[in-house]
């Protein structure tokens, strides 16, 4: 699963995607990722970079982890109330673990 937000979109005062990684942490999800992107657009078509002018503006992130078909499914009514604004895949996968 992943959810597309920005980097300044909060929830009660706090960053979104930590109060995300708290709620899947708490609900028993084994690992997730936040991942910040240098460059972007979204339905506004405005772009969104990270450039000389300025350190950060409003840039994508993406909280992404990857679980059972069960969990995803049951974790996605709860995370739609988190995600006023933003866009929630979920992508089959196939898991390779590499020893």
């Amino acid at each position: 699963m992943r959810v597309f937000m920005r980097e300044d979109d909060e929830l009660d005062g706090e960053r979104l995607y930590s109060k995300l990684l708290k709620f899947l942490k708490s609900k028993g999800v084994g690992g997730a990722t936040v991942l910040k992107a240098i460059m972007g657009y979204g339905t506004t078509g405005e772009y969104h970079y990270e450039g000389i002018e300025v350190l950060s503006y409003d840039l994508p992130v993406v909280v992404e982890f990857v679980e059972k078909e069960e969990k995803v499914n049951s974790l996605l009514e709860e995370l739609t109330k988190y995600v006023k604004k933003g866009l929630i895949t979920i992508e089959r996968t196939k898991v390779w673990v590499s020893s």
